[in-house]
């Protein structure tokens, strides 16, 4: 089975760290990347760009906004990383998923950084 994650972080507490801080925390990362990906379960992983268009239909037209509309608008939370793992159940999931540097650094409680994982019900890869 295919799970989608999606890594959070807080944007104010990153932005209130010096750039020396935040490249060494970046540095930290990517021996933990290295193990994630050596697990040979990782489909594909991307950061992603805190800028975030949304897209909805509206009176038969789809209306373009800025940012998250609905419950995520008014929390301090941004979707930074996006990776999905192939896993046999949950447990699997959160066991690979455990080995992003969102749950091995400290950086992540000073960022609050979290992962959210979810289960695909399909998945195409086009080519």
């Amino acid at each position: 089975m295919k799970y989608l994650c999606l890594g959070y972080f807080n944007p104010e507490k990153m932005d209130a760290s010096s750039k020396a801080e935040i490249e060494t925390v970046l540095s930290e990362c990517q021996p933990h990347l290295k193990e994630l990906y050596k697990s040979g379960q990782v489909i594909m992983d991307v950061g992603v760009d805190l800028e975030v268009k949304c897209l909805k239909r509206m009176n038969g037209k789809v209306e373009v906004t800025e940012g998250p509309e609905g419950p995520f608008d008014k929390t301090n939370e941004m979707i930074g990383s996006v990776f999905i793992i192939e896993a046999l159940d949950i447990k699997e999931a959160i066991r690979v998923a455990s080995l992003h540097p969102t749950t091995q650094l400290d950086a992540g409680e000073q960022f609050n950084w979290r992962i959210e994982i979810r289960p695909i019900h399909y998945f195409e890869k086009r080519e």
